[in-house]
């Protein structure tokens, strides 16, 4: 069993990233659309940019195993990248429904730059990133990616140290318990947490920076 309070306080703690120049001008460029106040829908669009990068890998791997596939080692390879890609995905994917449906339970609409003109314009310009970055070399979209998930589990980690009332507010959303069966909100929002640390880890494990990797007791593997 996973301690989510002393995950979250092991987050709390540990510093952010050194973060590349692009990372920061990509952060800023998100607080200055957003704000600086982490909210629903902020967090929510983090979360429709999140799955940009792993699809353009599985992608770019498809095209690698189809010219390759006699090549049995190279295959095994891009195939397990292909996996992580699948279920990285189908993870967002999950923290979008999560954040919807808390939305909707405090019926909170999305803010306006959740809007679909606006959301295309950002989601395409980041796709453009994700498939420079994979198509000169994947293994700098990986090291990109670790920096953006570190800061999706601090986003998250300090958004429920700043909203304490989440864990006074009981999870009993159907929806949401397919994505995990806790009592409260707070635990929920942890879990997410959690989550955007697994995804840094694996980016580090496949940008060849297994030494990075923080475990679940928030010290380096």
């Amino acid at each position: 069993m996973i301690d989510l309070k002393k995950e979250h306080n092991a987050t709390l703690d540990r510093p952010r990233l050194k973060y590349s120049p692009i990372a920061k001008l990509f952060f800023w460029g998100m607080d200055l659309v957003t704000g600086k106040k982490t909210t629903f829908s902020k967090a929510k669009l983090l979360e429709t940019l999140a799955c940009i990068p792993y699809r353009e890998w599985e992608i770019r791997k498809y095209a690698h195993i189809t010219k390759q596939y006699a090549q049995l080692t190279k295959v095994k390879s891009s195939q397990d990248i292909i996996d992580w890609a699948r279920y990285a995905q189908d993870n967002e994917y999950w923290h979008l429904l999560v954040l919807h449906e808390k939305m909707k339970e405090d019926g909170i609409k999305d803010a306006w730059y959740l809007s679909p003109v606006v959301r295309i314009l950002m989601v395409m310009s980041y796709v453009m990133i994700a498939r420079t970055v994979a198509f000169l070399n994947i293994r700098w979209g990986f090291d990109f990616n670790a920096q953006f998930e570190d800061h999706a589990e601090h986003v998250y980690a300090y958004f429920v140290k700043d909203h304490p009332e989440l864990d006074q507010q009981a999870m009993n959303n159907d929806l949401v318990k397919e994505y995990a069966v806790l009592s409260t909100w707070g635990d929920i929002f942890r879990r997410i947490s959690l989550d955007e640390r697994d995804h840094m880890n694996n980016s580090f494990l496949y940008s060849g920076q297994k030494h990075r990797i923080v475990n679940y007791q928030g010290m380096p593997e």
